[in-house]
């Protein structure tokens, strides 16, 4: 538990305590003073006392100046943490989501990042290595344009709940109550979203598992997004694959898409049934080789799932890589309260995720895929990744620009969070949609006008 003055950093410096302690009790105290240019950040770990003090520019505005003093007191917390634990971690005391996104904002200030990730921040050279190969990869797709669009549409209906989810998703046979009226209403804020799109650039279909609707619902959202659709890179995440089918891949051929998801997770039918994913490993690579010559493939796969060893992984990603899709993303295992995958006790250690992570990056390079963009999130085994590879020239454009922040999102449906980007993503606004479904359905008149206020 962290005492800290700075009330407003209590969460972000709760997720740097997370980082080194799990579970066990820490007692951390945390105090701020500044004075002539000077911030002095002490730190007591369970009584032991560390204390760090920077220098802060007095031409700094104050947005600014908050930033700065944010991110000294996030690297005392870490810094102190880490002699404490005579540990360091693999992103060091960075802690938001987006690593190439601060990476950007560095080359952009002072023309170099790599000094400032390794030296300031405590990153390790493999993965400041790693943020300079993903900056690479992007060039020709990141783009700083105000006026650049994705739109956005979330389907919340799954054909079973995987055990390890904590998205906003419903068994589709249990919300069957609601599904048309869902549909009417995404349609009808699809068709009122299409005045705030400017530039078009992608469009993107997730969820949830959109395939899981009929044909006849699929189709409808389908014509309502053909409307909108220049001919521009459009994605579905068909995710599951006992859900998809020959005649959804058509309507998706038919209206457009040219991207789709087959996500098996795993090749392990043994882990496969235990996430509760009603299909086989043979199931997926059925289902990826009637999509493959249509679309650009995408597949996910998570290190670190429950009960699985090095070689369960090793042996999923030597078959995602056999099969050739365009795009191969590794997910690291990320356990939240959500998902059902929280209340299990036979978690892999960190060391065990990291040599999993470690084995795809060296594959996939060796097998033709680069790294493209990559985010992090609270809760990750071992502190470590999510990453997304490609083969040269099937990067995602939609990937890039959300993850980076740097393109409007126009975004309907459920739990969709629409986003207004001001001097390339230096400032962001957003409007968010309620999760629940019910809620959702409720308040989409309010919905509307929020969104109208955001972007008009």
């Amino acid at each position: 538990m962290i005492d800290t003055n700075l009330e407003s950093l209590t969460s972000d410096l709760l997720e740097v305590e997370n980082l080194f302690a799990g579970g066990d009790e820490l007692k951390i105290r945390h105090r701020f003073t500044e004075s002539e240019g000077k911030v002095v950040n002490t730190v007591t770990v369970n009584g032991k006392i560390f204390a760090y003090g920077n220098l802060v520019k007095k031409e700094m505005d104050e947005i600014e100046r908050k930033r700065i003093v944010k991110r000294y007191a996030k690297l005392s917390i870490y810094k102190a943490l880490s002699k404490f634990f005579e540990k360091d971690l693999p992103w060091g005391a960075l802690t938001g989501i987006r690593p190439t996104k601060l990476a950007y904002q560095q080359l952009q200030d002072t023309g170099e990042f790599t000094e400032f990730f390794l030296d300031t921040m405590k990153v390790s050279k493999e993965k400041t290595l790693l943020t300079q190969k993903v900056i690479e990869q992007q060039r020709g797709i990141y783009t700083l344009d105000d006026n650049n669009t994705d739109f956005f549409v979330f389907i919340p209906f799954c054909p079973s709940r995987c055990r390890y989810c904590s998205f906003i998703s419903a068994d589709i046979k249990s919300a069957e109550r609601y599904v048309d009226q869902y549909i009417d209403t995404l349609i009808d804020e699809i068709e009122y979203s299409a005045q705030f799109i400017k530039n078009l650039r992608s469009i993107y279909i997730g969820g949830g598992t959109p395939v899981a609707l009929s044909d006849d619902r699929l189709e409808r959202v389908l014509k309502a997004i053909a409307k909108i659709n220049t001919g521009v890179e459009y994605t579905v995440e068909a995710g599951r694959p006992d859900a998809i089918t020959k005649s959804n891949l058509k309507l998706l051929k038919d209206y457009g898409v040219t991207r789709v998801c087959v996500n098996p997770q795993t090749f392990s039918d043994k882990t496969l049934k235990i996430l509760g994913r009603n299909h086989t490993a043979e199931q997926v690579k059925e289902k990826f080789y009637m999509a493959k010559d249509d679309f650009i493939t995408n597949m996910d796969l998570i290190a670190g799932l429950d009960g699985e060893t090095f070689e369960d992984f090793k042996e999923s990603l030597d078959t995602a890589i056999s099969l050739s899709p365009d795009n191969i993303t590794v997910h690291t295992l990320c356990i939240k309260r959500g998902s059902r995958l929280a209340e299990s006790e036979s978690r892999l250690s960190g060391e065990q995720v990291e040599k999993m992570v470690d084995y795809a990056h060296k594959s996939l390079e060796e097998a033709g895929f680069n790294p493209y963009y990559l985010y992090r999130q609270k809760y990750m085994a071992g502190n470590l990744e999510n990453v997304g590879y490609t083969k040269p020239g099937k990067a995602c454009i939609y990937n890039v620009d959300a993850m980076e922040e740097i393109s409007q999102n126009v975004a309907c449906g459920a739990n969709a969070i629409s986003k207004r980007v001001y001097f390339g993503g230096r400032r962001i606004e957003r409007s968010a949609s309620p999760k629940d479904v019910a809620t959702y359905l409720q308040k989409i008149e309010q919905i509307k006008s929020e969104k109208f206020k955001l972007f008009s």
